[in-house]
């Protein structure tokens, strides 16, 4: 029999939530539970499970195994338990029923890379270092991770699948941040194919045999994936361990091989292929979860294991028709009930947040609970210090979900609740607390308000009729914010390859005509003065998501360039770059190149360069010019002019476009 922990914490019934006190929620049965739009619509077709009294808090000497497994992209409705009429998953069921659900634990950002960052290192994204979804964006050398956490009491640490926190030759990598070995991609372009031409362990490439990229090979990546984490398991079961596999499927390239058992269910379905295509990587999915549950088991290891299951984040509205919508399996639609939740991976309403979740751990977990705490990604961290004696860092916002997990009575303690939970991607932001949530879905947008115990989704602002709540969040929003410190690459070379392997070592089709003509210019060096302590004051905007960031104008690197703001807002000139050169310079000119990759977008046209002692007053620019259409490098004198900052605003572009892009920038003096 499914079970609710009595709690007072509110339960969403269609688009209200509706309080149940400690005496109803301890009656809760299948039945019950299904009268609210819940997404678990269908727990009373699934077989009950005994329950077992929650063991005490262990003991380091009892230290539990831990296994992590992350579903990218599955959506919030498309597990079987969930009600999904469609797509079959019956080991997800049957581990839905032997542990407890999550209703409300919310991902750590509504795309790939933010959210994988948010859930290592127990940080919302307001705090972390990775806030682009380039897939390349490195954490900084320094921060910690649950692997780097746990590595320090002795646990074996290993990852199986997509990375997303640090490409190749950057500080990110995974066996820099407490992975014994990471198996799989690091790049999150690269793990769009299933047959790339190699994958990667500990930065070192794997060949896979006759694979050509894209959909073309005979060695299925994440097969090989799979086994490296049954076997990680396997040669680890005498000490504790964690298993983390963020495994791809079923994002990227819908691809399954025919021979798969999962493609069999599916192949005569009388939908579009790529859907078809898409369910079958669910079902391919759920028998890995199995495969894990039945090797815990086979070994011994299952009351010693607690194992999670989850997507990554909000579900996508893939194969939408006029009879679907929403996408044909409804990744953000209760198939009970209708009610949606508004928005889908990308933004940060519901839809882009809402992510399954499941946590197993027999002997420990009562079977058959579902749990409406309020929770999200950073609190991973803490939860897994607080199981296994752990000192976690002292920079996370997460917090312990132990008592939630093994009830009050076993933890000791009561369950913390949130003050607020934050989210901010490319220009949005978003805030909760309760059942209240403001967001901004741009940078020039007005904030929005809604109450989610009345309407989930999100369809009525009360921005107007709550003023002072909503100032309430919007001032605790901007105190969650602090600027983007992200890692460093020191050699892009393999990073960029790795990029390419997704079309089997080339460039992209729309890109191979200009890059195989292009050449690719520097900057003289003579005169020059020394980049190693410069560093980015502010900038008028940038582009994170492409990887096109501010401190690309000075890295050094031709290939990568600055690029302003294009999207979810245009951000129109002019447009402003300040740079602290690190120490007083005698300043007698400039150098400026184009971006170097085929394209004018941004490329400058009128400028004006500024000089200062301090960086928030500059006076009349030392240098005007309008440069041309060429990526050779460009140069404009000025007379000598003392100074630590230099100001570079840009008024137009080559073509008239609304955008500023720069390759390399340099300063001649001494």
């Amino acid at each position: 029999m499914f079970r609710r922990e009595p709690t007072s914490r509110r339960i969403p019934s269609g688009s209200a939530h509706r309080m149940v006190s400690p005496r109803r929620a301890a009656r809760l049965t299948p039945a019950t539970i299904g009268r609210f739009a819940l997404p678990i619509v269908c727990l009373a077709a699934l077989a009950t499970a005994p329950s077992r009294a929650a063991a005490d808090e262990p003991r380091p000497a009892e230290r539990p195994n831990i296994v992590y497994i992350v579903s990218d992209e599955i959506g919030y409705y498309e597990p079987s338990y969930m009600g999904n009429p469609k797509i079959r998953t019956p080991r997800i069921d049957r581990m839905a029923r032997e542990g407890i659900v999550f209703t409300r634990m919310l991902a750590g950002s509504s795309v790939c890379a933010p959210t994988r960052c948010c859930l290592m290192t127990g940080k919302h994204s307001g705090h972390t270092s990775v806030r682009a979804n380039d897939g390349g964006t490195p954490l900084r050398a320094e921060e910690e991770t649950i692997a780097s956490m746990l590595k320090k009491i002795g646990y074996a640490t290993g990852g199986f699948g997509k990375w997303g926190c640090g490409g190749r030759g950057s500080t990110g990598v995974p066996e820099k941040h407490g992975f014994d070995v990471f198996f799989g991609y690091y790049d999150q372009v690269h793990a769009h194919t299933y047959y790339p031409p190699y994958l990667i362990r500990n930065s070192e490439e794997v060949p896979l045999k006759n694979n050509h990229g894209l959909s073309n090979g005979e060695t299925y990546s994440h097969y090989l994936i799979v086994e490296e984490a049954l076997r990680f398991i396997r040669d680890n079961r005498d000490r504790p361990f964690f298993c983390y596999m963020p495994i791809t499927p079923p994002h990227g390239l819908f691809d399954i091989p025919d021979t798969d058992p999962a493609w069999q269910l599916y192949k005569d379905r009388p939908w579009p292929e790529q859907a078809k295509r898409y369910a079958a990587m669910v079902t391919m999915v759920d028998r890995n979860v199995g495969q894990v549950l039945d090797l815990l088991r086979e070994l011994g290891l299952e009351e010693k294991t607690i194992v999670f299951f989850s997507g990554d984040n909000g579900g996508a509205d893939y194969f939408r028709d006029k009879d679907h919508p929403r996408g044909f399996f409804g990744a953000n639609v209760n198939p009970r009930t209708g009610v949606e939740f508004r928005g889908r991976k990308g933004n940060l309403y519901e839809g882009g947040l809402r992510i399954p979740f499941l946590v197993r751990w027999p002997g420990k977990i009562r079977p058959g609970r579902v749990s409406d705490l309020l929770c999200y990604f950073p609190d991973i961290l803490p939860t897994l210090a607080e199981l296994t004696g752990a000192t976690p860092p002292n920079d996370i916002d997460g917090i312990s979900i132990v008592p939630e997990l093994l009830g009050e009575d076993a933890a000791g303690r009561p369950q913390p609740q949130h003050e607020f939970l934050y989210w901010e991607y490319r220009g949005q932001t978003a805030i909760r607390a309760g059942d209240w949530k403001a967001i901004r879905p741009g940078p020039d947008a007005p904030w929005e308000l809604y109450n989610l115990a009345e309407d989930i989704s999100e369809a009525h602002d009360v921005a107007k009729r709550y003023p002072d709540r909503l100032a309430r969040l919007v001032k605790l929003a901007e105190s969650a914010h602090e600027p983007a410190r992200p890692g460093i690459f020191f050699d892009r070379t393999p990073h960029e390859r790795d990029r390419r392997a997704k079309f089997g070592g080339k460039a992209p089709p729309s890109r191979r005509s200009k890059q195989k003509a292009a050449k690719v210019h520097t900057l003289p060096a003579e005169g020059l003065l020394p980049r190693d302590r410069w560093r980015i004051v502010r900038a008028s905007s940038e582009s994170p998501a492409s990887g096109r960031l501010a401190r690309h104008a000075i890295d050094g690197d031709p290939h990568t360039h600055w690029h302003t703001q294009f999207t979810p807002q245009l951000a129109r000139p002019p447009h402003e770059l300040v740079i602290d050169l690190g120490d007083e310079h005698t300043v007698r000119g400039f150098r400026y190149l184009a971006r170097q990759d085929g394209s004018w977008n941004g490329a400058l046209g009128r400028c004006a360069f500024f000089v200062s002692h301090t960086p928030d007053r500059f006076g009349k620019p030392v240098a005007e010019v309008t440069f041309r259409k060429t990526r050779e490098p460009q140069e404009v004198r000025c007379n000598p002019v003392r100074g630590r900052y230099v100001r570079i605003v840009i008024h137009s572009e080559v073509n008239g476009g609304p955008w500023a892009s720069i390759a390399e920038l340099g300063v001649i003096g001494e």
